[in-house]
Parts: structure tokens; sequence; C-alpha cells
């Protein structure tokens, strides 16, 4: 099996592409970042595998929430340095805060604003 397709893509010099998440519906959901092997898994398994940054280890979205995402498409930017994954977010929630969305504060009048409710407690999904 090829894995040609993976060196299309433009690595930062850590090795990562940044990675937008997004439903069929079109809302986006989710920032992260992968690398070579978490992007060949999340292609290879049909679920989204992420590089943590901060854990420095691979990251299965919903390990510990439950709250998988499950692929849809796999796209590439026209600067192939940017992947979009089009997921069925599963739980309905993708932010750890609990929350549809990362993406939960709107800026107005130069202030933060929270724009969705929690559905369900962080300490409910992470029992750690």
């Amino acid at each position: 099996m090829s894995a040609s397709w993976l060196d299309e893509i433009r690595w930062t010099e850590e090795g990562l592409v940044p990675v937008i998440a997004q439903t069929s519906a079109g809302k986006v959901v989710m920032f992260a970042w992968m690398n070579r092997e978490s992007l060949a898994l999340t292609n290879k398994t049909g679920f989204a595998v992420y590089w943590s940054r901060s854990r420095q280890r691979l990251w299965r979205k919903g390990e510990e929430s439950g709250n998988q995402q499950k692929i849809i498409h796999i796209s590439v930017d026209c600067d192939e340095d940017v992947i979009l994954l089009e997921i069925e977010q599963q739980g309905g929630i993708a932010c750890h805060t609990g929350r549809e969305s990362c993406f939960y504060r709107t800026l107005k009048n130069n202030e933060w604003l929270t724009n969705s409710a929690v559905l369900k407690d962080p300490a409910e999904m992470y029992k750690k």
C-alpha cells in the first residue's frame, strides 16, 4: 500500500499539518494538528486521530469522552498545507468544555461572549 499521498502534504518544520473539522452541515467544530502517523491512522480507521502538542502523543478523538469523529471525507487545500475533515460528530459534542463546537465565543464590542451552552458537564465525560 503506497503512502505517497502523505508526501504531497506540506508539513510544518515540526512535521505537523493544521486540521479543521466540520460537520457535513458545514459547522466548524474544531481545529487541531496531525502528523503523518495520525493522518494515516485517520484514513485507515475512519475516525479522527490527532497529534496532541501539549501531551506529545497521538490523540484519538473521543478516547476519554466517547465523542468520536467519524470521517466522511478528508480534503486538502490548494496549497496542500491544511486538511479539512468532514465528520459526523458522535455524541454531538466536539469541545472538551462539553459544547458542540470549540468555537463557542464571539467577539462583540471588544469582549468575548459565550454563544453556546454546555451540553454535557466535562466532569461526566472525563473521569480522570
